[in-house]
């Protein structure tokens, strides 16, 4: 069944089935909002640079990205109740809907016309439906970079007023200081404990895949400066998403997808394994994780979890038939590239709503292991493995998922890292995984020599 649009490009409206689910009143009206977009000539130094301290938005790969600051608008979806079937996606129909509104009651002047110019949100969604933490976030101002290309969008609450352009005069980036770590929700052996129970429910039938997820805490003396995290991340993994939204901080290699008119992309990883400590080393694991049954039978769950869930929405999808080595810094993946045109009217948040979640990151059957997952991992997850990324007014889009990341909120971060279970899981090099995971944040929290 073809779905219709969710209302974010030029005479589209939210999916019937979207529409149904949202509770009455719960998407409250936005603004009249003035978005000017102008190009830039200068392109020196980093996005970063650009920024505040307060409030950054970020969406960064490479040299190319989004960074913005202050609030324009700002959108919470309703909270779904205690029940609500797990994978309820209804909170991404809400925030489509008051982004179209939000479209709808703007004059936007775009002298660019380039994929993140014109009205952009940044965005954020839980990963379970009854979490709080959603968020959908336009900046007052944003500068954007694609390739030779650079821009200024400003967002005034009246026609003629101006924003203050980018300062040269914005504070450099404080470090962390002093740390102070606790252990999260479940010990490492409690959660070893949980993976051997997963285990043994999957070797029984109950389900093919979870994929759970553990959490740690840090606490430092002062507010931590998430632009100092962002400089970091995005030094160490350029090759990754860095992201900041609403609290959420991090450096995901998972592509959901990017939109750009009807062209779909999608990056789908699971299977890990660490770098090696040289170049033989390195390959000796690489081969075997391509030759691992385990890793192949999680990998291919995830392919077929996209493949489910994007071909009633699309014309054309080609999904290879295996997947390729993805190196990153700390660790390497299996990886399959996606790549679709969607059905007319259907757009990037009836996408992200269809995706979320991917069994790369909830498991499957997809509700069986999302309710695996809220029973044994002893916590909240938030928005960890939850959409991430922006939405412009054309449609156009980039998403991720919430991974090697962790929740920010003054001088506390929360960590979260989590594995695919399958059948021949070993508890034991699952917590490994974790560790390695963990690493990506622990670093950007750590400040050199200490």
């Amino acid at each position: 069944m073809k779905h219709r649009g969710d209302g974010v490009g030029a005479g589209s409206d939210p999916p019937t089935e979207v529409l149904d689910s949202i509770p009455v009143n719960a998407v409250q009206s936005p603004p009249k909002l003035f978005v000017r977009t102008i190009p830039l000539d200068d392109r020196a130094g980093s996005l970063i640079d650009q920024l505040p301290q307060e409030t950054p938005l970020a969406w960064l790969s490479g040299d190319d990205g989004l960074v913005g600051w202050g609030r324009a608008a700002r959108f919470e979806p309703e909270i779904a109740p205690e029940g609500t079937t797990p994978t309820d996606n209804s909170r991404i129909g809400q925030g489509a809907r008051w982004f179209a509104d939000l479209l709808a009651n703007a004059e936007v002047e775009d002298e660019v016309g380039l994929p993140g110019t014109g009205a952009v949100t940044f965005g954020t969604f839980t990963f379970a439906p009854t979490s709080p933490g959603s968020a959908l976030v336009v900046p007052r101002v944003l500068v954007g970079r694609r390739g030779d290309h650079s821009w200024l969008t400003t967002v005034t609450d009246e026609p003629g007023e101006r924003p203050a352009p980018p300062s040269r005069s914005v504070t450099e980036p404080r470090p962390v200081g002093p740390l102070r770590w606790r252990p999260g929700s479940l010990t490492p052996e409690q959660w070893m404990d949980v993976i051997a129970a997963t285990i043994a429910r999957i070797r029984a039938g109950e389900l093919d895949k979870a994929v759970l997820a553990r959490d740690a805490h840090a606490e430092a003396d002062a507010p931590l400066d998430v632009r100092m995290l962002l400089k970091r991340l995005h030094a160490r993994f350029p090759g990754c998403f860095t992201f900041s939204v609403d609290g959420m901080v991090g450096a995901t290699p998972e592509l959901l997808l990017r939109m750009e008119g009807s062209e779909f992309d999608s990056l789908v990883l699971a299977g890990t394994r660490p770098r090696g400590e040289d170049e033989e080393s390195d390959r000796r694991l690489g081969r075997e994780m391509m030759a691992s049954a385990k890793d192949v039978e999680e990998h291919g769950l995830a392919v077929d979890s996209l493949r489910a869930a994007m071909e009633p929405l699309t014309e054309e999808l080609t999904v290879p038939d295996r997947p390729h080595l993805l190196k990153l810094a700390n660790v390497q993946h299996l990886a399959t590239s996606a790549h679709a045109r969607l059905a007319p009217g259907v757009s990037a948040l009836d996408a992200v709503a269809a995706l979320h979640p991917t069994a790369a990151v909830g498991g499957t059957p997809t509700e069986a292991a999302m309710r695996l997952i809220a029973a044994t991992e002893g916590m909240d997850r938030g928005g960890y493995a939850g959409p991430v990324g922006w939405l412009d007014g054309a449609g156009n889009a980039e998403w991720g998922i919430a991974l090697r990341s962790a929740h920010v909120d003054g001088a506390r971060a929360r960590l979260y890292a989590g594995g695919g279970i399958v059948a021949g899981s070993d508890p034991e090099a699952e917590l490994a995984e974790t560790e390695a995971k963990f690493r990506v944040m622990r670093e950007a929290l750590t400040d050199p020599g200490t």
